[in-house]
């Protein structure tokens, strides 16, 4: 542990109430081999309240009427802000090559929503506006792209658009000079991009806790949910539950996007996996009418 949780400690019983408490308000669960890091990630929170033990600092969190700020706060702390644009592409071509001509072609000129939901600073939500403003269906039709995280201070990076050298790692140069011009500001002494106000008002920011259903039940309303390297933290169970809100919620045909390392197949029975080009997917598992858009 590092100095600051040394000075601390944190008992077997502090631990086990913090993990469970911020396993149910998240999702995210530190299993009994990761308590270390989680005393790290939370002891400068506990220091800046003056506390002088985790406990103290789980019974603010569990009890005190007052603790929305504090809550940002541990969201913010815990998070893992590891993304860049154009990771994992092909489920994006997957989208745009496969899944929104088959709409078109079925749908008509309705409108296609699209949410990121859990989007750190922003790099998924718009490489998915790349792909779809390359392929020109802006111009083609009606589609609405949501992005949220539960992390405030992620979603505040989001709506700046300034990225630093390693969110580009998967981005092709001419798409970055297309889409990025160089600001005249550093950060930590490197240069910085900032997307294009075009691209960027594509898409709605917005805060939201997949752990808490009336915060996502609105977002969830929508033909495709990209949910990708975020399950790898929930447990199984909150996975199954924040699945079965997008089960609830998601309109037909009902497309969830997880990562190539994520499972949900002994998860649940709300959506099937199906292979769209050269991607799988899970399609919502509906009616023999809504089922007609999938075909």
């Amino acid at each position: 542990m590092g100095l600051n949780s040394d000075v601390l400690g944190l008992s077997n019983a502090a631990g086990a109430l913090l993990r469970d408490l911020i396993h149910e308000r998240t999702g995210v669960f530190f299993d009994n081999g990761k308590t270390d890091l989680l005393a790290d990630k939370l002891s400068p929170l506990v220091i800046g309240r003056g506390f002088n033990s985790f406990l103290d600092y789980y019974y603010l969190l569990k009890y005190d009427d007052g603790t929305q700020e504090e809550w940002r706060n541990v969201m913010d702390t815990i998070s893992v802000p590891e993304t860049y644009f154009f990771r994992e592409m092909d489920q994006v071509h997957a989208l745009v090559d496969d899944i929104l001509p088959r709409w078109e072609e079925q749908a008509g000129p309705s409108t296609f929503r699209i949410w990121s939901a859990a989007c750190a600073t922003g790099e998924e939500p718009l490489s998915i506006a790349i792909a779809l403003n390359e392929a020109g269906w802006f111009e083609r039709l009606p589609i609405e792209i949501y992005a949220s995280d539960a992390s405030s201070k992620a979603i505040n990076k989001a709506r700046a658009g300034l990225y630093r050298e390693r969110s580009f790692r998967g981005l092709p140069g001419e798409l970055r000079a297309k889409y990025f011009s160089p600001d005249s500001g550093l950060q930590n002494g490197s240069q910085v991009w900032r997307v294009n106000s075009a691209l960027q008002q594509r898409v709605v920011w917005s805060v939201a806790n997949l752990r808490v259903g009336a915060e996502i039940a609105a977002l969830a309303s929508v033909q495709a949910i990209f949910c990708r390297n975020v399950f790898i933290y929930f447990s199984d169970q909150a996975v199954t539950n924040t699945v079965a809100t997008f089960a609830a919620n998601i309109r037909p045909p009902g497309y969830l996007f997880v990562a190539s390392s994520e499972s949900l197949l002994r998860l649940t029975t709300e959506f099937a996996l199906a292979e769209i080009g050269k991607a799988f997917i899970y399609v919502r598992n509906s009616s023999a009418g809504e089922r007609s858009l999938l075909r």
